[in-house]
């Protein structure tokens, strides 16, 4: 499964409701404060709940909240630590230190600047979780998810891609297809890039009404010209929640799905176009760790220019649907 890095970088957290309740608007974080206040750990995460540095900021436990213990689908498990940066004159808050503790005992450390905060402090940020990202996999998604669940936020779109679509024009018709790197569902559980089908080829279909899979044989691969074809991306998630004494275990998984935006999916509200589907909705997807298929909920969606590429369709000799990146989709 492709990295999430790109389709996660594009999330900036700002602290809408925090702005709207406070009585004055707070300072912003400096570039200076923020290098500094990297510098700042603490000792024991179970216990240490309001910690003062240099006698000038203070990390104070977020809301006393416990921490998350999220499993991802490789089955490891991430701790996730949240505290308040607190500037002492005044008591402004001015950023929310993240704790991040992977399976091994490795920390990593990251500072959300407040909303006021200078551009530059904020691409400081981007990439200071960027570089975690490489070496974490995943840590965005996970950092995020966090995020979400714990304040109101506004999410603008840094990067797409590395596309703009006012700016960058992209071709938009008739064809409805995949870019060849999206993976098919076999048979025999394989993944092959679209791309690579083959008449003759045994894929799963799954029924729509029963959530049942069955197998059918591939009769043709459309391919349609290269053109700079415009792209649909969406970004699916399954979170699934258990409180425990020690903190919220969650569980969970995503899929990403790419396909030209009229190209037609279920969900659970009937059939839209890829290009028509909003964040919140419901599609089938396939569970790779126990094999069944659910609903995952659409969390991010973004369109851009694909770049010139050929796409690619399957026509099949029975079922409606077919299974790309784990997700059902409709056949043309």
């Amino acid at each position: 499964m492709r990295n999430l890095i790109l389709t996660f970088f594009l999330f900036l957290i700002i602290f809408t409701t925090r702005a709207q309740q406070a009585a004055v608007n707070p300072r912003p974080l400096t570039l200076d404060e923020y290098n500094k206040a990297l510098t700042y750990t603490i000792a024991d995460l179970d216990k240490d709940t309001y910690v003062k540095f240099d006698n000038a900021y203070v990390l104070d436990r977020y809301e006393s909240r416990k921490p998350y213990f999220i499993t991802g689908g490789d089955g490891l498990k991430k701790r996730v630590d949240l505290y308040k940066l607190i500037a002492k004159d005044g008591m402004q808050e001015i950023g929310l230190m993240v704790f991040y503790t992977s399976e091994t005992g490795k920390r990593y450390q990251a500072l959300v600047p407040d909303f006021t905060a200078d551009a530059k402090v904020w691409a400081k940020y981007f990439q200071d979780i960027d570089d975690i990202n490489k070496v974490e996999k995943n840590y965005i998604l996970k950092l995020s998810y966090v995020l979400s669940k714990e304040m109101s936020f506004q999410q603008y779109k840094v990067l797409n891609g590395g596309k703009d679509m006012k700016e960058e024009a992209a071709t938009y018709g008739n064809d409805i297809c995949f870019p060849g790197d999206e993976e098919v569902t076999m048979s025999n559980g394989a993944k092959k890039m679209i791309r690579d089908v083959k008449s003759g080829d045994e894929v799963i279909t799954v029924d729509p009404a029963t959530n049942k899979s069955s197998v059918i044989r591939v009769k043709d691969l459309t391919v349609h010209a290269a053109k700079n074809y415009a792209i649909t991306e969406l970004v699916l998630i399954s979170a699934k929640e258990k409180n425990t004494a020690k903190g919220l275990n969650i569980d969970l998984n995503t899929k990403v799905l790419k396909a030209t935006p009229n190209h037609p999916m279920m969900t659970k509200q009937g059939s839209f176009k890829i290009g028509e589907i909003t964040v919140g909705q419901q599609v089938l997807c396939l569970n790779d760790k126990n094999g069944k298929y659910e609903t995952y909920t659409v969390l991010k969606k973004t369109e851009h220019a694909g770049g010139v590429q050929n796409v690619y369709n399957i026509e099949a000799d029975g079922g409606s649907t077919l299974v790309l990146n784990g997700v059902m989709v409709m056949q043309k």
